[in-house]
């Protein structure tokens, strides 16, 4: 049985979320993290030591680290689809999956929860600026590579469109006006018409508003 816990409206959850549901498997979820759950409790210390979600057990398995549970999703029940076996080929979606994580989401957490989850009366506008800056910068690289292709890592869609995009939804529709390159907002568009994408990442986020404490 696969289980998940996290909180399903939490970014890096939804990298797992979104992978589940491409994969059309079936698991159990369960609600923690911040305020839905104690993270330091000895149970969950013993699945993750680093108390951070989101964690994904397979029957006796434990897997933590969300783009490692892409991947891990991907190579043990995507092989027809999100997973290539061929290194190479496979590597075209692991490179743009580390850049998401040392590059992209970093500066794109700093935008959202500077801009949107701190109540208007704190926002520090000089960060937020700044940290806009370092997202445009990323996604008109992303633009460049996408000009060429449709999906990140080539012609179809694999593992690795699901870290990279994940942020996507919340950066258009976070009430900030934002860069749209066009080769982005195309890929964003296919992306959208994907059952998987619009059930679990194109959902409201409205809770999360002026929120620093969820």
């Amino acid at each position: 049985m696969l289980e998940l816990w996290g909180r399903k409206n939490a970014y890096n959850v939804q990298k797992a979320v979104w992978a589940l549901a491409e994969l059309q498997l079936d698991y159990v979820q369960h609600d923690v993290g911040s305020a839905a759950g104690d993270l330091t409790s000895p149970q969950f210390l013993a699945l993750n030591p680093h108390a951070r979600i989101p964690v994904l057990t397979d029957n006796d398995a434990v897997v933590w680290e969300s783009n490692t549970i892409v991947r891990y999703l991907a190579a043990a029940y995507g092989s027809a689809s999100l997973w290539s076996g061929d290194a190479l080929e496979r590597s075209y979606a692991e490179r743009w999956m580390d850049w998401e994580l040392t590059k992209l989401q970093p500066d794109f957490i700093a935008l959202f929860w500077g801009y949107y989850r701190t109540p208007q009366e704190a926002r520090d506008q000089q960060a937020i600026s700044a940290a806009q800056q370092r997202c445009a910068q990323h996604f008109e690289l992303l633009d460049r590579h996408l000009e060429a292709q449709p999906f990140v890592a080539g012609e179809t869609f694999t593992m690795g469109d699901i870290p990279v995009a994940v942020c996507l939804y919340r950066y258009f529709e976070m009430g900030l006006a934002v860069d749209q390159p066009q080769h982005v907002l195309q890929w964003y568009q296919r992306l959208a018409q994907r059952k998987a994408f619009a059930d679990t990442i194109m959902q409201p986020f409205d809770d999360l508003k002026g929120r620093l404490d969820y």
